[in-house]
């Protein structure tokens, strides 16, 4: 019998830009809507974690838009945290 080859581990990482930046989490406290032309977005109010303190709220909180489903008290993930959402009318 041939003896088996063992493969090189694979890499977290792939070199994708989006991997690589540094990434927020955010806990969602209301969901303020929805919006959009068919209404496939939802408005929500989200608080920053604070990744050192055990998943307490830092207390600076923005209006985010998600496409997808969402509901209160999930987690996202935000690429981007500088930019807030234009409130619904």
């Amino acid at each position: 019998m041939a003896p088996v080859s063992v493969l090189p581990p694979v890499p977290l990482t792939t070199g994708c830009p989006t991997l690589d930046q540094p990434v927020k989490l955010a806990k969602v406290n209301r969901v303020l809507g929805r919006t959009g032309n068919t209404g496939n977005v939802t408005q929500v109010r989200v608080e920053f974690m604070d990744p050192e303190g055990g998943g307490g709220g830092t207390g600076r909180s923005i209006v985010r838009n998600v496409k997808g489903p969402v509901r209160e008290g999930d987690i996202l993930c935000l690429l981007e945290w500088e930019r807030e959402a234009r409130r619904l009318r």
